[in-house]
């Protein structure tokens, strides 16, 4: 997902994201956080003026895994940063969230929201002009930039070396970092998760991948990967993460959302949730 936001985790628009809406059910798995799951065109209910697609449960699309934004924790719990920072709005709401992986592509194209399968979309999703033609994003939450992984002994230290010196090039489909790289005039292997790209990466399959900066440092925390590979070099793309929601979003949840957002910088429990989840304070990153 340092999506977005660019970053990582888009179709087009229109027919397509439509089309992919009603083939929501082949796209991906349901992983609920709580009780039950979502299905599409489930009944609306209210929870403090918001209308929510299940009754007390803030209903999340999420693409795991994506650590430290979301990801299964050793008991099988979907933790993350994402999930600390919605966790403020449902509370507010007064309901507990429910959390649905399902395939990147689904949630940035809108169809995931546009069918009634979730409320909101926390997928370390950058907000990008695109992106904002089928999806309505919350006010930024995190400030992200792009990294470069590569195999130790490379020699390269930026993308031009990566190209001077032949290396295979593999990013996220989907993304806004895989996006960034085409424009610079690569063709990279995509890959259908972070997961999968860094399973690539060890397999030699690739040489360097481009990801999200917080999730490549979050991988160099592993010493089976620190001990093999090394960021060399990082790419400044001034994308911002948001959380995503339906195309003409409900009113009352997007302000929750946005209020608890900036309540959260203010008081500061944003810096709390963020230490917890990358080690150092809002600016130290990179």
């Amino acid at each position: 997902m340092a999506l977005r936001p660019l970053g990582r985790r888009g179709y087009a628009a229109g027919a397509l994201a439509l089309a992919t809406a009603l083939t929501l059910t082949a796209c991906g798995s349901d992983t609920g956080s709580g009780t039950g799951t979502t299905s599409a065109g489930a009944s609306a209910s209210a929870a403090g003026g918001a209308k929510l697609v299940q009754p007390g449960k803030l209903t999340v699309c999420t693409n795991i895994p994506y650590e430290p934004f979301q990801f299964k924790d050793a008991s099988g719990k979907i933790v993350g940063f994402d999930v600390d920072i919605v966790d403020l709005a449902a509370k507010k709401l007064g309901v507990t969230q429910n959390i649905v992986d399902i395939d990147f592509a689904v949630i940035k194209s809108g169809a995931a929201m546009a069918a009634n399968k979730c409320d909101v979309a926390a997928a370390g999703m950058t907000i990008t002009d695109e992106r904002k033609q089928n999806i309505d994003f919350s006010e930024p939450y995190f400030d992200a930039t792009q990294a470069l992984l590569a195999k130790k002994g490379t020699g390269a230290a930026s993308l031009e070396d990566v190209k001077a010196k032949g290396l295979k090039l593999g990013a996220q489909a989907s993304t806004t970092g895989l996006d960034y790289v085409k424009k610079q005039g690569f063709d990279p292997t995509e890959y259908a998760d972070s997961a999968k790209e860094l399973l690539a990466l060890q397999a030699g399959q690739a040489d360097v991948i481009v990801q999200d900066l917080p999730v490549v440092l979050t991988w160099l925390k592993k010493p089976e990967v620190a001990a093999k590979f090394e960021m060399i070099g990082s790419l400044d793309t001034g994308e911002q993460y948001g959380i995503g929601l339906k195309k003409g979003a409900d009113p009352t949840l997007l302000k929750t959302i946005n209020e608890e957002i900036a309540k959260a910088k203010q008081d500061g429990t944003y810096e709390k949730i963020y230490v917890k989840w990358f080690g150092k304070k809002p600016g130290e990153l990179g």
